[in-house]
C-alpha cells in the first residue's frame, strides 16, 4: 500500500531506480521512463485540475490506461513528426511496448489490473524486456556454437541493445574504444562516450579475454586492435594463404550470420540484431 499511496511521479521515479539496481540496460530504463511519463502527462491533462497530483493507484485505473492507449495508437500523444505526418497511427510495436510497460509497472506496484499483450508475430521488434532476456541468454547459452563465437555474439548483441547502434556501426570499433576500467565502464562511440551496464561490461570483458587468446596464438607482431575479429582463419584466396584471425576485422556479414545462427538455435525463430534496438 505504501507504493500505491505515493504520488504517481514518485512511484515512477522509484520504479526506474528499481530497474537500475536490478541492472536493466540503460535503453530499457529509458523506454520505460519515456512511456510512463507520457502516460502520467496524458492522465494529468485529462483531469479537471491538471496540477493536482495523481496517486500511483489512481494512475493505474483502467479507464485512464485505455484512454492513453487509444490516443497513443491514434498518434495523439506523439511529440515528433513522422514520414507519414503528425497524425499517423502509432506502429503496432510501440503500442505493444506501452502495454507491456503498463503491466510491468502494475506488477511492481501490486495493483490488480493487467492488459492483454498482443502477440509479437513478426519478430521484427522486441520489447526491451524481451531484448534483455535474449541478451542474457546469449551470454550464458551457446548451444552448438564455438565458445569464442558465442561470447563474441553475446557481446555484440549486448552493445546493440544498450547503445542503439547497428552492427555496421559497432564493427568499426577498436579495443581502445572499450574502457572497462573507467568509472563507470564505458565505450567510445562516434557520437561520444556511453556508459555500460555491469552485465554488458562483463560479457564484453569475456570477449576481450577470448580475443586476447586468439591474437596470442595467431599473430606475431603488433595487435591491429580491431575489436571484432574472426575466430578462425579466413578462406584462402587465389594464390594467397588464409589470413590469421585478428589480422583483419570480422566482416559485418560474419557478425550478422553468427547472430542469426545462435538466436535461431536458442529461440527456434530468427531475430534480427536490429530487433534488439528500441528504434529497430
Amino acid at each position: 500500500m505504501y507504493v500505491t499511496s505515493r504520488t504517481a511521479l514518485a512511484a515512477i521515479d522509484a520504479f526506474l531506480e528499481y530497474l537500475r539496481t536490478r541492472q536493466f540496460a540503460d535503453e530499457t530504463r529509458r523506454v520505460r521512463g519515456t512511456f510512463l511519463t507520457e502516460y502520467l502527462e496524458h492522465a494529468q491533462n485529462a483531469e479537471k485540475d491538471p496540477l493536482a497530483p495523481l496517486s500511483a493507484a489512481e494512475l493505474m485505473e483502467l479507464p485512464r490506461v485505455h484512454a492513453w492507449l487509444e490516443d497513443a495508437a491514434a498518434g495523439r500523444t506523439r511529440r515528433r513528426n513522422t514520414l507519414s505526418g503528425p497524425s499517423a497511427r502509432a506502429a503496432d510495436a510501440s503500442s505493444r511496448v506501452r502495454i507491456i510497460t503498463y503491466n510491468v509497472f502494475a506488477e511492481y506496484l501490486g495493483t490488480p489490473w493487467r492488459l492483454e499483450v498482443p502477440p509479437n508475430s513478426s519478430g521484427e521488434h522486441l520489447d526491451p524486456d524481451e531484448a534483455d532476456q535474449l541478451v542474457r541468454r546469449l551470454a550464458v547459452e551457446r548451444r552448438g556454437a564455438r565458445p569464442a563465437v558465442a561470447v563474441r555474439t553475446a557481446a555484440v548483441a549486448a552493445l546493440v541493445a544498450e547503445t542503439g547502434s547497428t552492427i555496421a556501426e559497432l564493427a568499426q570499433l577498436t579495443t581502445d574504444d572499450v574502457q572497462l576500467h573507467h568509472k563507470p565502464p564505458r565505450i567510445l562511440l562516434p557520437h561520444g562516450p556511453q556508459p555500460l551496464s555491469p552485465a554488458t561490461a562483463r560479457v564484453l570483458g569475456r570477449w576481450l579475454r577470448q580475443r586476447a587468446g586468439i591474437i596470442a596464438t595467431s599473430i606475431e607482431g603488433t595487435d591491429p586492435g580491431h575489436l571484432w575479429i574472426p575466430t578462425e582463419p579466413g578462406r584462402p584466396r587465389e594464390g594467397e594463404d588464409s589470413p590469421p584471425p585478428g589480422l583483419k576485422p570480422a566482416a559485418v556479414r560474419t557478425l550478422h550470420s553468427a547472430h542469426r545462427r545462435l538466436v535461431l538455435d536458442l529461440l527456434g525463430r530468427p531475430v534480427r540484431p536490429n530487433a534488439l534496438r528500441t528504434d529497430g
